[in-house]
């Protein structure tokens, strides 16, 4: 696609912006998810209030009246939920859910659009709250399996909940960086062309080989419970929910027209935007590590 001088200078500005908000960001996601406990709950929390209010009012853009309050708060009893390894809860909150936002739909004035209303929000609930509240398990995860003590490269005691942690973010966010150069330099198939345009098979398929290496490199460093069967699974794996979580949020902001969620992150839009591909691959992680590896 040809780009015209204006559009090629803005295209520079917003990369420019997404690279100073990534190199502040970063490392303050890793000092905080090195400290662990509630500090690193309170910024899940963070992310699950402003993703959930993202995704109601994109509702509401579409013409839906959502129960905004309603759905925030059961997102981030989820996220609570995780931190406790509270699984009683973690099943009581969507029913809970369910029977308080159905009963205030009997007594909304206009009952119109009563079926959207009412699973749009449980929906909402869901697709933020319960997916995002994964990072929380992850983190949790040391303290359900194995308590093996594991060794990097340099000697140095890997801190397992840390390890999990960031986990995918480096490889949802590695699968997006290099599928978007690559496909920027390289691409010339359009992937999903119906949902994102500037998607293209030599951006996904380079993303996917980036991610895969890039879990092999982590984990050299900082996962050495992964063998090589493990970083390939998870590193395929990421490579193709990754697509789908950013696909997925494109589908939705372009049935409300609009091109971000929010401009919470300057140069990256909202949380959803930014977080749309941790959403499917961090519960694709935690039950990879949960079930078949770190044992």
């Amino acid at each position: 696609m040809i780009l015209n001088k204006g559009e090629k200078i803005r295209r520079d500005i917003n990369l420019f912006h997404r690279w100073i908000t990534a190199i502040l960001f970063i490392p303050a996601l890793i000092v905080i998810t090195w400290a662990g406990g509630i500090y690193y709950l309170i910024l899940v929390e963070l992310g699950i209030f402003l993703g959930t209010y993202e995704f109601m009012d994109l509702l509401r853009r579409r013409g839906l009246n959502p129960y905004k309050k309603l759905g925030i708060i059961a997102a981030l009893i989820l996220g609570v939920n995780a931190y406790f390894q509270s699984h009683i809860f973690t099943v009581i909150t969507p029913v809970a859910l369910v029977y308080i936002v159905c009963i205030a739909e009997l007594f909304r004035k206009k009952q119109d659009q009563a079926i959207f209303h009412i699973s749009s929000t449980i929906f909402g609930v869901i697709y933020v709250g319960w997916l995002f509240s994964h990072l929380v398990l992850l983190m949790n995860l040391p303290q359900v399996i194995s308590r093996t003590e594991y060794y990097n490269l340099l000697g140095f005691k890997v801190r397992l909940g840390t390890s999990f942690a960031l986990l995918p973010f480096i490889l949802a966010w590695t699968n997006d960086t290099m599928a978007f150069f690559v496909g920027r330099k390289f691409g010339k198939h359009l992937f999903f062309p119906r949902v994102s345009p500037k998607k293209t098979w030599e951006g996904v398929i380079g993303g996917g080989f980036f991610t895969v290496g890039a879990a092999f490199l982590y984990q050299q460093f900082y996962a050495p419970y992964l063998s090589w069967f493990d970083c390939l699974m998870l590193g395929i794996g990421t490579a193709f929910v990754a697509p789908v979580g950013d696909l997925v949020e494109s589908m939705m902001k372009r049935d409300v027209n609009t091109k971000d969620a929010s401009s919470t992150i300057p140069g990256h839009g909202g949380i959803l935007d930014r977080f749309d591909s941790i959403l499917f691959t961090a519960p694709l992680i935690y039950y990879y590590l949960r079930f078949f590896a770190a044992r």
